[in-house]
């Protein structure tokens, strides 16, 4: 049986940090749909190359704004997938995960921004 108050916290947390946006990325976000999933997917782990014991906290599926062109219209929307079991495990603090649940969503936001690993890590988003 799963923890109901425990899901309702997890998504409020990232509800707060959605709303914290500047009203400009809610615009430009308009088309990106923001989803909690329990854990990602071990296709996906293995295709990105991350070894068994380390993980993953969120993924952004889609074209980044800066590398689309007018063949990607047809593309499926963009989504933004947040992993709440690897982040609950990983930051049993209440503080801390809502901390770390912004972090990971402000990381994909900037994947979908066209941003790369190392800008996000300068910009302390990793």
């Amino acid at each position: 049986m799963r923890d109901r108050r425990g899901q309702d916290d997890f998504s409020g947390a990232l509800r707060k940090a959605l709303s914290e946006l500047p009203p400009m990325f809610h615009e430009a976000l308009a088309n990106v749909a923001v989803v909690v999933e329990d854990w990602p997917p071990g296709e996906l782990l293995e295709e990105l190359g991350i070894p068994p014991d380390d993980t993953l906290y969120g993924f952004y599926h889609g074209v980044p704004l800066p590398e689309r062109s007018v063949q990607d219209s047809g593309l499926l929307p963009d989504k933004i997938s947040v992993y709440r079991g690897p982040l609950i495990k990983d930051f049993p603090d209440r503080n801390e995960l809502s901390l770390q649940i912004r972090i990971t969503l402000l990381h994909e936001i900037g994947h979908y921004f066209g941003m790369d690993e190392e800008e996000l890590s300068r910009l302390g988003y990793e």
